[in-house]
């Protein structure tokens, strides 16, 4: 991947993981929200072949890191399934539609947001900031609007968020979506979850359910468990148990 270098987001844990909320029986087209240089989008079509991906930033910087990533050897088997769109993912009718996000388009929806709180925004480095801070008091909500408003019925979207988000995001997937399922992501046994991985299911009215746990360490070392060493790897998933239940 093609990254900025001592500026901006880069690609680390928790673009993996979201990868490997898409089922390995994924088929269609896949939209990457707020995809920053592509690192999660690309993990989720590198393991799955039948499946197609847009990556949706609004950062030039960042969208043009993802547009140099394709243009490497190395990925040239993935570049013809992969398209770029530079937009602000909180658009809305029109002009979310003109700029490429057409209603009920895409199969899965995966969101990496700036979660942390405005608050909390101390980097020096402006392009940093911006994918990790909200910019908004309603940033699930607009981003969430988002999602229902581009998958088909019965499509999933996936986020992974901080565990204080919860309640928001619960709030925001409000009747649009049903089913969610999180997972807590805690680094060692015994320590409190640093990541929530949610799922969910536009229009299914099947009930939220807690899933056992993803451990990143395993031993004393900074080495990644065999579990999320599968994970970050694209050897394994994480697909969701619950049936979908599509509204009447």
């Amino acid at each position: 991947m093609v990254q900025p270098v001592g500026t901006g987001h880069r690609v680390g844990m928790d673009a993996m993981l979201l990868a490997a909320t898409v089922p390995g029986s994924a088929s269609g087209v896949l939209a990457d929200l707020g995809a920053g240089a592509g690192g999660a989008g690309l993990a989720a079509i590198s393991r799955l072949p039948q499946l197609n991906v847009v990556l949706i930033e609004r950062s030039p910087i960042m969208a043009d890191c993802a547009r140099r990533s394709l243009a490497l050897d190395e990925n040239a088997r993935l570049a013809p399934r992969v398209r770029v769109i530079e937009a602000d993912v909180t658009l809305q009718g029109s002009q979310r539609r003109a700029a490429g996000l057409a209603d009920h388009a895409f199969d899965y929806v995966i969101l990496n947001p700036p979660f942390n709180a405005a608050a909390d925004r101390q980097a020096p480095d402006a392009l940093r900031a911006q994918a990790h801070a909200m910019d908004s008091d309603d940033l699930f909500e607009r981003w969430l609007r988002t999602a229902a408003a581009i998958l088909k019925p019965g499509g999933q979207v996936s986020i992974i968020a901080r565990p204080h988000s919860t309640g928001e995001i619960l709030a925001a997937l409000g009747k649009r979506f049903g089913g969610a399922e999180i997972t807590p992501v805690i680094p060692r046994p015994g320590d409190d979850a640093i990541r929530i991985l949610l799922t969910a299911i536009k229009g299914s009215r099947a009930r939220l359910s807690m899933r056992d746990r993803i451990l990143i360490h395993q031993g004393a070392e900074r080495a990644f468990s065999e579990q999320m060493d599968d994970l970050a790897n694209g050897r394994a998933g994480w697909p969701r148990r619950t049936a979908i239940q599509p509204a009447n």
